[in-house]
């Protein structure tokens, strides 16, 4: 059962530039139509730039789109009123990139893990709450005796986990987590994706796992979309994905991932240039500028997402680039990823 569902999602912002106020519209989510399946982690990844994030904050309603349709269970959040989408933000919460700035540093963590409780009308007696602040700290490793300290006193890993244990507090079905391990350090980063698979298990949440880091990704995710410049590429079961990418945007990402047995080599495809802006996007095919099987005719109509195996579907013209991955360009796990794993 779909869970999510999104149509024609498109998040235009317009942008004044210059002594004048030229006006510049940037196109940062471009008619993505993606569902996220009950019970599944669903990756986005791609380069900074892409449209991650604002696909995040769109689904999440922090954020609200300038056309297309986010569907909750069915129903249509853009229309929600200000009491349903209330009820809505209990059931999706969101963890962001940067736990310091998005944890309130004048509130002791008792206060601030409580508060949701109240907003949402779940805080009972104070015994009650204290009882479900503690839960919630030993439910994501913390020792309940910390609950008293400010998140500067925390290490980042630790602030993670808060941030975790706040999105938790009221008792989601829905986690959309933006870049939730990224500025973690390696082993930090490996005992919070662990955290975040034993919660999923537990709680049984969906998960939106929002990440560049695709050794990562292949860890965590069931499905993964890539994404450029705010449209998706290639859609497709992550095993299949990482064994036979279809796109040529994909094979380039896959090639990047760190390979730790020195004696191993993977052909790397670089790729020439930097993502265009989004303010100027290419015609036809947004990657054709730094593909390297760009055709004439890539120039000339943006290519539909077409389905070519079982669940995996791709955004390129170019059938005839689409054959078997041999096994010596299958992606290795880094260190890290044995750790996670």
């Amino acid at each position: 059962m779909n869970l999510v569902e999104i149509k024609d999602l498109r998040r235009q912002f317009v942008q004044k530039n210059g002594l004048f106020g030229k006006v510049a519209k940037v196109n940062a989510v471009n008619d993505v139509s993606l569902n996220v399946v009950h019970g599944e982690v669903l990756a986005l990844v791609g380069e900074s730039g892409s449209g991650k994030s604002t696909m995040g904050r769109l689904v999440a309603q922090l954020d609200r789109p300038t056309s297309g349709e986010i569907r909750y269970r069915g129903e249509s959040v853009t229309s929600f009123t200000k009491q349903q989408l209330l009820q809505f933000r209990r059931r999706v919460q969101m963890i962001f990139q940067d736990p310091f700035s998005s944890l309130n540093p004048h509130m002791r963590v008792r206060a601030m893990l409580a508060e949701p409780l109240h907003i949402h009308g779940l805080a009972g007696s104070r015994q009650k709450v204290g009882a479900r602040v503690e839960q919630l700290m030993a439910a994501v490793g913390l020792s309940p005796t910390l609950a008293d300290r400010f998140p500067h006193e925390f290490s980042g890993g630790q602030r993670q986990r808060l941030s975790i244990a706040r999105a938790l507090a009221v008792e989601p079905e829905f986690i959309v987590a933006d870049e939730a391990v990224s500025a973690l350090d390696v082993s930090t980063q490996a005992q919070v994706v662990n955290l975040l698979s034993k919660l999923r298990r537990d709680f049984k949440l969906t998960v939106l796992f929002i990440s560049h880091n695709l050794a990562v990704v292949q860890n965590v995710a069931d499905r993964v979309a890539v994404l450029y410049l705010g449209r998706v590429l290639e859609l497709a079961p992550t095993e299949e994905l990482f064994r036979r990418p279809l796109h040529p945007y994909t094979r380039a990402l896959l090639s990047a991932i760190p390979v730790p047995d020195p004696t191993l080599r993977r052909q790397r495809i670089v790729l020439r240039g930097e993502i265009p802006s989004p303010m100027r996007p290419p015609t036809g095919c947004v990657f054709r500028t730094r593909c390297p099987h760009a055709l004439a005719e890539c120039a000339t109509a943006v290519p539909p997402l077409r389905q070519l195996a079982d669940g995996h579907f791709s955004a390129c013209i170019r059938d005839d680039l689409m054959v078997e991955a041999r096994p010596d360009t299958a992606p290795q796990t880094t260190t890290a990823d044995r750790v996670i794993s």
